[in-house]
């Protein structure tokens, strides 16, 4: 299963009810939706998502959930039968609607023509990016539209959702989910590095439910408190991510003399860097290290 699909199914599987935030028309009291991704059976093609209201409410509608992240001339007419799949194989379904989580409604998804009617009709488009400019989208949807904003953006997109909800209920929900976007999009990063994108402390980070849930918490644990060589490589990886944001480009000779430094010599080089305030700065710093020059 695709990271995103994932980070979806959880997203859903834990709180059903959130998909009512992203779809603020239906009923106000349209709570206790139960969530699945049922294997259609014949094409064994699985649906992203699929609600069921609850048994006293057969006014509501069953919404099908797809989550298509790239452009994919296809998709039309395979959202089309896959939905039609599902109600030739569940007749208890009458109120029915498809709920489509999206970039831009304009992507490539192919030529809708000869399923103009059920688009029209039956799919509603929840656009991502528009989402972050736009004061009144659900904040649920601007967390969301992090799976593609740009890294350099992250920071500020993820303090202003957080600040739109400080305070309310929904607070430690959006949290989460930033959590496990940043988990989803950054898997092979340091901790501290992901808590950095998503101004999130430590402590929020390592509690949230996404940590805990999403991916195996052992796995992320196991990056940071694994083989003392794995550890070196990741702490070299991240020095020169950050000297190279800072001057530009590295000389391949002085990766190479970064790449064999212990893990402590890297971890203090990482404080002092603060102060360079160039290249030859880092010469020097090395030189008073024993390292060569």
């Amino acid at each position: 299963m695709p990271a995103s699909d994932k980070l979806f199914y959880w997203l859903f599987q834990e709180e059903p009810d959130r998909i009512l935030q992203l779809l603020p028309d239906l009923q106000a009291d349209a709570s206790g939706y139960q969530f699945t991704a049922p294997v259609l059976k014949e094409r064994e093609c699985r649906l992203d998502g699929l609600f069921r209201p609850k048994a006293e409410r057969p006014d509501l509608p069953t919404l099908i959930l797809e989550a298509q992240m790239a452009a994919d001339a296809g998709f039309l007419r395979r959202l089309y039968a896959e939905s039609a799949l599902l109600l030739h194989q569940e007749s208890a379904i009458q109120h029915w609607r498809v709920v489509v989580l999206c970039p831009r409604r304009q992507l490539a998804f192919g030529d809708p023509t000869a399923v103009a009617e059920f688009v029209r009709e039956r799919v509603q488009w929840l656009e991502l990016l528009p989402a972050l400019n736009d004061a009144n989208a659900p904040a649920l949807l601007q967390a969301l539209a992090l799976l593609l904003q740009s890294e350099d953006k992250l920071p500020a997109s993820s303090a202003a959702i957080r600040a739109r909800v400080a305070g309310t209920a929904q607070e430690g929900a959006i949290r989460d989910v930033i959590a496990a976007i940043l988990i989803t999009r950054f898997r092979t990063r340091l901790i501290p590095e992901i808590c950095a994108m998503g101004g999130l402390t430590l402590d929020d980070f390592t509690q949230s439910v996404a940590y805990k849930q999403i991916f195996e918490q052992g796995e992320l644990q196991g990056r940071q408190e694994g083989r003392q060589e794995g550890r070196q490589q990741e702490a070299c990886a991240l020095l020169c991510r950050q000297l190279e944001r800072r001057f530009g480009s590295l000389p391949a000779e002085l990766k190479a003399r970064l790449q064999v430094l212990p893990l402590a010599t890297l971890e203090a080089l990482s404080e002092a860097l603060l102060e360079f305030q160039c290249l030859g700065d880092l010469q020097s710093w090395l030189a008073m290290q024993g390292t060569g020059g």
